[in-house]
């Protein structure tokens, strides 16, 4: 890919956020998952890094090495022609120059957009300082001018899904730091563990930015979620350990009776091998 060809798909991934018509992210963990959510007619590609680190034997949370995981987005990068953007956690690294290193290390292998979160605890939910995560972002942001790639930086902050504080005061918790981060240089606010309908909307009206949710079973559907004026949804490891239900389903059948109907998916052998044939 082309320094130019990889400016274009950033920048057309920063207008799908800005278009009205919501962005509709099914994560991908491998190469054959971006090109099954490609051939479904996406219009962009965002891994999950838990569904990476499952894949390549790591649990979830900055276990992986971060040249594995840059190396897992390059190699989807280059199968797919739509944008990609990769989940990168914290950024793999313990000081703001290692994290705008290793950034950089994923744009240069195709990535134009990153998720970059403020959680930075795992057996204690806690969350980085705010000001401290800031000037992460505005140092990526820097570092992303500097190379010529717009990267698209989706900012997380985990105050509902880590559980941080008390639940009355969650919501102005979210929203001072997404706001924070929007100022700092990032181009969506992705607030996960929000699924009811009436906090949503709450967000949208407060948050001065798009705003990204992660959906699953009990959120509204696309439809209602893009009345209430999200500008991005996407699904996490959900894909990924879905479709691990289904290899763990068709193990059982197979080995306690002996039986092979779990096999009869819709997608086949010919199927398969056919979406990787461009790009022999």
């Amino acid at each position: 890919m082309t320094l130019q060809t990889q400016r274009e798909k950033a920048d057309h991934f920063r207008r799908l956020h800005q278009g009205g018509q919501i962005l509709v992210l099914p994560n991908v963990w491998d190469v054959a998952s971006a090109r099954i959510v490609e051939q479904a007619g996406a219009r962009a590609i965002a891994t999950s890094s838990a569904g990476i680190a499952f894949a390549l034997g790591y649990p979830d949370g900055q276990h992986i090495r971060c040249a594995e995981m840059v190396e897992a987005v390059g190699r989807i990068a280059r199968a797919v022609d739509l944008p990609v953007t990769g989940d990168f956690e914290a950024g793999y690294g313990e000081t703001i120059e290692g994290i705008v290193e290793n950034v950089r290390a994923v744009i240069a292998a195709g990535a134009v957009g990153i998720n970059f979160e403020d959680g930075k605890g795992e057996t204690i939910p806690e969350l980085e300082d705010v000001n401290v995560q800031s000037n992460k972002i505005r140092a990526i942001r820097e570092m992303a001018a500097s190379v010529g790639i717009p990267v698209v930086i989706n900012a997380r902050t985990d105050v509902f899904l880590a559980g941080i504080g008390e639940p009355s005061a969650r919501f102005d918790h979210a929203v001072h730091r997404a706001n924070t981060y929007r100022k700092a240089g990032a181009d969506c606010l992705f607030v996960p563990g929000v699924i009811d309908a009436e906090t949503i909307a709450r967000l949208v009206k407060s948050i001065g930015g798009p705003l990204n949710i992660l959906a699953g079973p009990g959120c509204p559907t696309i439809p209602e979620l893009q009345e209430m004026g999200v500008a991005r949804v996407s699904l996490g490891s959900k894909p990924m350990c879905a479709t691990m239900g289904l290899v763990q389903q068709i193990a059982h059948e197979l080995l306690e009776k002996g039986t092979y109907a779990s096999l009869e998916g819709p997608v086949k052998y010919a199927f398969m091998n056919q979406l990787f044939m461009k790009h022999r």
